[in-house]
């Protein structure tokens, strides 16, 4: 069996170029047969995307995630633009909102991902998203302005009820789950998973977090 890893942190499991292509090359021997590499920031993309340009196998997602809000960089729509034409560069993320963590005010981190969920419409490009404890605002926001291409909702952690909302907007979204979706006490996942029409569902590492269970403390 063959695996699309959707959703993988190469620059923050290795800082070194080298070690990147070799966790990939090791992926890829273990039967994944593609990886998508996501970067937080727009340093780190450049960064990985230039030590990854060795690996055709690895696809690449650029955009400023919520952690960035406060920085999101010079020129940021500029440069999103221009690294969209790059080899390889197959969607904008990840993006989206994070009310968990203490990233800015809610205010701008809505306005960071509507204007890049205009960038993507405009490219042509589907989104990447992450969601964290944000899930009303995420739903309300891409019902009027979802690009054309779609969406994953990354890392997925929402429940069952949330996933038929989603189905009832009939927009080209779809569900990636990680490692969390083996933990026995993640119902709400097992539940959305059973739920879910398989075409809907996708799978990611979200490396180097949300480790499997059988592998958790190793």
């Amino acid at each position: 069996m063959r695996y699309f890893d959707t959703h993988a942190h190469i620059g923050l499991i290795y800082d070194d170029p080298i070690e990147q292509l070799l966790v990939c090359q090791k992926a890829k021997l273990a039967g994944v047969s593609r990886i998508v590499s996501i970067c937080n920031s727009l340093v780190d993309f450049k960064q990985v995307y230039e030590n990854l340009k060795p690996a055709e196998y690895v696809y690449h997602a650029v955009g400023v995630s919520p952690s960035e809000v406060n920085n999101p960089g010079k020129d940021w729509q500029r440069f999103i633009e221009e690294a969209s034409k790059l080899l390889r560069v197959i969607a904008i993320g990840e993006i989206g909102l994070d009310y968990y963590h203490k990233f800015g005010d809610r205010r701008s981190q809505i306005e960071l991902f509507i204007e890049q969920l205009e960038i993507a419409a405009r490219l042509g490009l589907p989104v990447i998203i992450h969601n964290r404890e944000a899930g009303k605002d995420v739903l309300d926001i891409l019902k009027d302005r979802l690009p054309p291409a779609g969406a994953v909702l990354h890392c997925y952690s929402e429940n069952a009820a949330y996933a038929a909302d989603i189905l009832d907007l009939e927009l080209d979204i779809y569900f990636s789950f990680a490692g969390n979706l083996t933990y026995r006490n993640a119902r709400n996942l097992h539940e959305t998973v059973a739920f879910l029409p398989l075409d809907r569902i996708l799978l990611e590492s979200e490396a180097p977090f949300m480790v499997p269970a059988e592998y958790r403390n190793k």
